[in-house]
């Protein structure tokens, strides 16, 4: 590997390791979503809710004054009771079960499952960037650029089903909850899309052979022919 193409390698890591801190940042948090009831009136507790790919937690919150950002019950961040529960797929509970039958457990498994694809392209993509500092190893950072943008490819599409489970929650008439918003998980999942994806890509660009400045290059390049 070339000293310029190192350097290349070793900024573009910079910004893989941003893109994975923030995916394993989503993947292990449960602030994905935040779900509220309808507040009608003060001086009194709603329950509010906050999930991500793993567990459920319910917040039991005192409402004295109306949120301003009128978001119902909340904000989260308000003092209160926490109950958490994990997803019935993993543990049985009560509020599994509620959870379960209220948000689709399908969309729920799905984006999990497809959460643990992406960090396992993840690791891919780090062996290769590692060993392909190696003597003659360059080779692989063009399936490590394509390990990375499966990642992140992979990430998004577990976002959209997140954000589809909570949308058929939301519109269901079996749930207390009107009102929702995405929280700091949601958004890290997408900051890690962006810089993985653009991570992959400058690592295929880096790996494509030098070409040419212009037609007599390769020409010039080339030895001369010895005279008999």
């Amino acid at each position: 590997m070339f000293e310029e193409q190192v350097t290349k390698v070793k900024i573009t890591s910079v910004v893989m390791v941003v893109g994975m801190s923030a995916m394993l940042a989503a993947v292990v948090t449960d602030h994905w979503a935040v779900l509220s009831p309808r507040v009608d009136k003060l001086n009194t507790t709603c329950e509010a809710a906050h999930f991500g790919l793993w567990r459920l937690c319910k917040k039991t919150i005192f409402i004295v004054e109306k949120d301003p950002q009128g978001k119902g019950c909340g904000p989260i961040s308000l003092p209160g009771a926490k109950n958490c529960s994990y997803f019935k797929h993993f543990t049985s509970g009560e509020e599994a079960e509620v959870f379960e039958v209220k948000t689709q457990k399908e969309y729920n498994i799905s984006a999990a499952a497809i959460a643990i694809f992406s960090l396992f392209f993840m690791i891919l993509g780090t062996l290769c960037v590692i060993f392909s500092f190696g003597k003659a190893r360059d080779y692989l950072l063009r399936p490590a650029g394509m390990f990375f943008a499966f990642a992140g490819l992979c990430i998004i599409i577990s976002v959209e089903v997140m954000r589809q489970s909570v949308k058929r929650m939301i519109d269901s008439d079996e749930t207390i909850w009107i009102e929702y918003y995405y929280s700091w998980s949601f958004t890290c999942a997408c900051a890690s899309f962006m810089l993985l994806i653009l991570g992959g890509i400058a690592l295929l660009l880096i790996s494509m052979p030098h070409m040419p400045r212009n037609p007599w290059e390769t020409c010039m390049d080339a030895e001369a022919d010895t005279l008999e």
